[in-house]
């Protein structure tokens, strides 16, 4: 079997696995631990997830950043550019529409959408992690290809890129590709991994 499949399948079933009593613990407690990171005071826009298949829940974090009055968005799947992602407004009670895939989006228009690079934070979803900030997703290579061009940066880098995960879910080594884009931080219920 493929390693980066069988390692998906292992951590996604562990992930499931999960009490909804923990689950919601390690939700709050990493919630707090990216609100003490300065990049999170001082930005003004945030993207964030809604949680699937077992995720880390982002809500506790997201009520907070909109009790701030931070700008947070989701990501969508924009129409006319099916490979990357585009970040849509959204705060707890707006109206959620399945996309393509069945994953509930904001309804958005163009008008209300930004490019990845207008974020000053971006939190991300991932299935495993590595203490160096490489990241495993679900495969798609979304994140990936929204953010490709940070490799080309050198001085301003755009928005932080945070991977949210529960600690189950770090592994020795991610084997990157040459198009990964790595995290520059990990926020897991125990830990602050930074790159």
């Amino acid at each position: 079997m493929n390693h980066s499949l069988d390692t998906r399948k292992k951590i996604r079933q562990r992930r499931r696995c999960l009490s909804a009593a923990y689950s919601a613990c390690a939700a709050g407690r990493a919630a707090r631990r990216v609100a003490s990171l300065r990049r999170f005071v001082t930005a003004r826009t945030i993207a964030l997830y809604l949680p699937a298949d077992g995720e880390l829940d982002t809500m506790p974090l997201l009520e907070h950043a909109c009790s701030m009055g931070k700008r947070c968005y989701l990501p969508v799947l924009y129409p006319l550019d099916h490979k990357r992602l585009w970040f849509a407004p959204w705060k707890p009670g707006d109206v959620l529409k399945p996309n393509r895939y069945g994953i509930p989006e904001p309804i958005w228009t163009s008008a209300t959408l930004i490019k990845p690079w207008a974020l000053d934070l971006v939190i991300t979803p991932l299935v495993a992690f590595d203490s160096k900030g490489n990241r495993m997703g679900m495969g798609g290579g979304y994140y990936d290809r929204s953010f490709a061009w940070r490799r080309k940066r050198r001085h301003w880098l755009g928005p932080m890129l945070v991977g949210y995960a529960y600690e189950l879910q770090k592994i020795r080594r991610v084997h990157e590709q040459p198009w990964d884009v790595p995290m520059d931080a990990v926020v897991t219920e125990n830990t602050l991994y930074i790159r």
